[in-house]
C-alpha cells in the first residue's frame, strides 16, 4: 500500500513508535487499544495519534478503540515492514556486532543479509551467524540480495565514500551512523543518527553549569 504523498517525517517516525508499542501488545494477548491508551504508552498525545493515522484512512472504530492485530498490519503495510525487508550492513565494529545482534530488527522485519568491511582481519570471520565480507564485493552480492537500505556503521572520514559505494551497488536509501554529514543526490534518502547529538541536548537538560565564566 503506497504511503500518501506529503506525509511529514515526524508523522512516519511516530508510525514505528506506534508500532513497537503494537509488537508489544500482540506478544501480550492485548486485543485491543484505545487513543487515550496510546498516549500512556508512548507519551504522544492522543489527538497526535489519531491524527497521525488519518492521514492514512480510518482505523478505529468509536467507543470501541483500534484493534490491535489489525492497526498493526496496516502500519506494516504503510511503512513497508509488512514482508522482510533485505538490509546491508557496512563495518564489522563493535556498533556492526550490536546492530546485527539487536532482536528489534527481525521484530521488525528488517533481516540484515550481509555484512561487509575493508578489514583484512575480519573479512571472512563470523559476526553473530554472518559471515563478513569483503567490501570490494559489494555490488555483486547486493545483485543477489536486492537491498535497498544500506547501514553505515563506519568511521567519519570513510562515510562519503562507502555511501557511494552503496548507491553504486543499487541501495538508495542509507541510514548513516557515522559523525558526519554526507552529500548525495537528491533521489538518495539519508536518515543521519548522531549519538553524540543526543547526549548534547541530554546535557543541556541537565541544567546550568555551576561555571559561568
Amino acid at each position: 500500500m503506497p504511503s500518501p504523498p506529503k506525509v511529514p517525517i515526524p508523522t512516519l517516525e511516530r508510525l514505528a513508535t506506534y508500532m513497537r508499542m503494537l509488537v508489544e501488545l500482540s506478544s501480550n494477548g492485548s486485543a485491543t487499544i484505545s487513543s487515550a491508551e496510546v498516549e500512556v504508552c508512548t507519551g504522544v498525545d492522543a489527538s497526535q495519534f489519531r491524527k497521525d493515522l488519518s492521514y492514512f484512512g480510518m482505523f478505529g472504530k468509536p467507543g470501541v478503540g483500534y484493534d490491535v492485530a489489525s492497526l498493526q498490519r496496516k502500519i506494516a503495510r504503510i511503512l513497508r515492514i509488512d514482508s522482510p525487508q533485505p538490509v546491508v550492513l557496512i563495518g564489522a565494529g563493535n556498533l556492526g556486532a550490536a546492530l546485527v545482534g539487536y532482536p528489534g530488527m527481525a521484530e521488525h522485519n528488517f533481516e540484515i543479509r550481509a555484512v561487509f568491511d575493508n578489514n583484512f582481519a575480519k573479512i571472512g570471520r563470523k559476526l553473530w551467524d554472518t559471515e563478513i565480507l569483503d567490501i570490494n564485493d559489494l555490488e555483486s552480492v547486493n545483485r543477489e540480495i536486492g537491498a535497498r537500505i544500506a547501514i553505515l556503521a563506519v568511521p567519519s572520514s570513510a562515510a562519503q565514500e562507502v555511501a557511494e559505494h552503496c548507491v553504486r551497488a543499487g541501495m538508495d536509501l542509507i541510514l548513516n551512523f557515522a559523525p558526519t554529514h554526507i552529500k548525495m543526490a537528491a533521489n538518495i534518502f539519508v536518515r543521519d543518527v548522531s549519538f553524540l547529538q543526543e547526549l548534547a541536548v541530554l546535557s543541556f537538560h541537565a541544567g546550568p553549569s555551576d561555571d559561568h565564566s
